[in-house]
């Protein structure tokens, strides 16, 4: 099986669920991500106070509807995840429908389509329906039931590290929360999962955070508060599978290593760069100025910018796995230039040192790109000062990052540079 049908089936498979920001949907896609890498889980109890917040009370949901007088649910969570409002109160009761309304959300722009909504903090309850089908709803008394239980439990996220050669790390950050949303968290699971058991002996440690927005990311940062600093590099995944062209947001410092490697990397794609700004999805609490982590978000469309956004219409069939594939491609290689991006010095800096007597022209022979591979010597020489890494010689030479990186090695290997 191919990568795009891989993840694209992991989205299906994942998008039935009735995720939230606890519960046992959470825990249910986190299992199912744990088929794929291995995880180790994390259960942190209702009432643990993490930065400024608390974890919150666990919510779990049965079954909600809302029922004609015949009996017929015109309403049914079963049929959709998107029906009930997130966080929904326990109720069982019959009213009118004039009542009803009070309760009920729909977007009129878009008839056809069921809205995504939630309510976290304040404890109320609520159901999400198609316009048309609200418009379709005769005046009379509705049943509404919402079989929910709210109770202490836990909030749980789950972390899959490959080790690197050094213990510095990059993170890559995944909400898990939302329920019937392909693009807008699946996708993006599905390309870090792939992404995830792609690397093989990185430079850098690699850990994959899946956890829910906000407080998930809060809970992560509480409880790494005193080894934060491992964390030198980041990236936020959502919105991954679309068919929009790629978009990168720039961590809050705006010139950390992550945002030059993105940028260099989406170079030749069709792309838009995006300055930072505290709205979004959880690079604004890795980015809050008391851990200010160098750490970006990449989309493709970004949230709010397509019309499927938060409704129903953000389903499998929105994913495409060409797109998903592309988005994995740009990680890939942004990978490969962030672990291979090296300080060095030249040890024999007075002068250009005779490459000929070292073997390092008679390695070019044959090759069609020998000018290319001879000119990027002559640039890492130049340049190895200890002061530029590899990126910036591939900048400012206008060469491939592969090229530089080849003649560095080549140029170590001969002894004429140091790391």
């Amino acid at each position: 099986m191919d990568p795009g049908t891989r993840m694209h089936a992991l989205v299906r498979r994942l998008y039935p669920l009735c995720r939230s920001i606890t519960g046992d949907g959470l825990r249910a896609t986190l299992d199912i991500i744990g088929e794929h890498l291995p995880l180790t889980v994390h259960e942190v109890p209702t009432g643990t106070e993490v930065l400024d917040w608390t974890v919150p009370r666990e919510w779990n949901v049965r079954d909600a509807y809302i029922a004609d007088a015949t009996g017929r649910r015109v309403v049914d969570f079963r049929e959709h995840a998107l029906h009930l409002v997130g966080y929904s109160v326990p109720v069982h009761t019959t009213m009118p429908l004039a009542r009803l309304r009070e309760h009920l959300h729909t977007l009129p722009d878009q008839p056809s389509l069921i809205p995504y909504r939630t309510s976290y903090y304040a404890p109320t309850w609520g159901f999400c329906l198609a316009q048309d089908t609200l418009d379709s709803l005769p005046e009379g008394d509705y049943e509404v039931c919402v079989d929910s239980t709210l109770a202490d439990g836990h909030l749980t996220y789950a972390e899959h590290v490959v080790p690197g050669q050094v213990t510095d790390e990059v993170i890559v950050s995944c909400h898990v929360c939302h329920p019937a949303l392909a693009n807008d968290n699946l996708a993006a699971v599905a390309v870090a999962v792939e992404l995830a058991k792609a690397l093989e002996n990185p430079y850098h440690t690699y850990r994959f955070v899946f956890a829910p927005g906000t407080i998930g990311a809060i809970t992560w940062l509480a409880r790494n508060a005193a080894r934060v600093e491992q964390v030198k590099h980041g990236l936020v995944l959502a919105c991954a599978g679309d068919r929009g062209q790629l978009t990168y947001k720039r961590s809050r410092r705006g010139d950390a290593a992550i945002d030059r490697v993105l940028a260099y990397v989406l170079r030749d794609r069709p792309h838009e760069i995006r300055p930072f700004s505290p709205y979004g999805y959880d690079e604004r609490q890795y980015c809050s100025p008391g851990f200010n982590l160098g750490v970006g978000c990449l989309t493709r469309t970004p949230y709010a910018e397509y019309p499927e956004y938060h409704t129903s219409g953000d389903d499998p069939d929105l994913v495409a796995p060409e797109s998903m594939v592309d988005t994995l491609a740009v990680l890939r290689e942004a990978v490969a230039v962030l672990d291979a991006d090296r300080h060095y010095v030249n040890l024999f800096p007075y002068g250009e040192p005779q490459l000929g007597r070292r073997g390092l022209y008679d390695s070019l022979g044959g090759r069609s790109d020998a000018k290319l591979a001879q000119l990027a010597m002559l640039w890492v020489l130049n340049l190895s000062d200890g002061e530029h890494g590899l990126l910036d010689i591939a900048e400012r030479a206008g060469l491939a990052f592969d090229t530089v990186a080849a003649a560095a090695d080549a140029l170590a290997d001969a002894g004429l540079i140091k790391e």
